[in-house]
């Protein structure tokens, strides 16, 4: 196995970036008033916008790579793994300073992605992984949140809620997806010791939140109702609120889930889903700009105390920190910052 200098990339200066000079053709810092001034290009290839959470990645990316004077080309792969190496190939052509990629999450021609992201590297192009590790890439940096810690919130709070015990139907996303391991890492391990079991363990292909709906439905049709479902997003975690519903007994399983969306909120406050995980996205956006840009300008960088491995190698880790929503804390981290009032609320106010 080998280690990377992992001193590349975790970079403090951002002053500079917003108006503190440009690069010239050498790559070196040049005088905007000697010379033409450039803009830092900067690909970014996404699995695909499906998800309500992806979209606003992407809207605040752009955004704040914007205000870094940064230029962004994005590209949708439609959970097309062919499409998302083809894109890596048309960044590595159009000779773009940063390459940002959120994995397809999709086990399909791997060595395909990884040999593109190669390509890139030795083209000169630092690449970034987004919120998934594209695993034995040798990936510059990876920057995402604690996954596993997601999986122990949400297991947490079913420890919680579910004092009694019971049996619990876990719909996860693929585990083509490097996150999904670990979520369900962190909440087996919370679980571990407790009276809660998990029954039936199921992957949503391609996070399609059908399957929410498609393995509740099946597990109700042949067993009594489980005391908790943990989704593995909450797209998927709404789905099986749906079969709940068509049984009515939305409301009196432990629901959990991820990434705060509007309508796992408005579940929240109307009693249907239990929790969900809120992963302040804008932070992650805007950090993962903020280094994409330091990336391409080579601004003064330091040591990350941090690191994960990817298979093969020691990828430099950015690490964000994922925060448990109930109906208790809603307004305290989520009204106002992330979700209006009068939409979290809209059906019971």
């Amino acid at each position: 196995m080998r280690k990377k200098g992992i001193g590349l990339l975790l970079c403090l200066c951002f002053l500079a970036l917003a108006g503190g000079g440009q690069r010239n053709n050498s790559g070196q810092q040049g005088n905007p008033e000697d010379e033409e001034s450039e803009e830092v290009q900067i690909g970014v290839t996404f699995d695909s916008f499906v998800t309500e959470r992806w979209q606003r990645d992407r809207d605040l990316f752009v955004s704040a790579a914007k205000e870094l004077g940064a230029e962004v080309n994005v590209q949708n792969a439609n959970g097309d793994m062919e499409e998302q190496i083809a894109q890596i190939d048309y960044f590595v052509q159009k000779k773009m300073d940063v390459i940002v990629v959120v994995q397809v999450a999709s086990d399909e021609n791997l060595d395909g992605l990884v040999a593109a992201i190669g390509r890139a590297k030795r083209a000169g192009i630092p690449v970034m992984a987004y919120d998934r590790l594209v695993l034995n890439a040798d990936v510059d940096l990876y920057i995402s949140f604690d996954n596993k810690q997601v999986g122990r919130l949400m297991a947490e709070h079913m420890r919680e809620h579910l004092k009694d015990g019971g049996d619990i139907l876990q719909i996860c996303g693929p585990t083509s997806d490097y996150n999904v391991p670990q979520v369900m890492s962190g909440f087996a391990e919370v679980l571990e010791g407790s009276n809660l079991n998990i029954k039936l363990t199921e992957y949503a292909e391609g996070w399609q939140g059908e399957a929410g709906f498609s393995v509740t439905s099946s597990y109700l049709g042949a067993r009594s109702a489980p005391a908790g479902i943990m989704g593995g997003n909450d797209d998927i975690a709404g789905q099986a609120i749906r079969a709940l519903s068509e049984h009515r007994l939305a409301g009196s399983v432990c629901v959990v889930g991820q990434d705060a969306d509007l309508a796992a909120c408005q579940s929240i406050v109307e009693g249907t889903q239990c929790m969900t995980v809120y992963k302040p996205v804008e932070k992650l956006a805007r950090r993962a700009a903020e280094l994409a840009v330091a990336m391409a300008t080579d601004e003064t960088c330091i040591v990350s105390a941090e690191s994960m491995n990817d298979g093969t190698y020691e990828v430099p880790f950015e690490r964000l920190e994922p925060i448990a929503v109930t109906k208790e804390n809603m307004d305290e981290v989520i009204t106002g910052k992330y979700h209006e009032e009068s939409d979290i609320y809209l059906n019971v106010r």
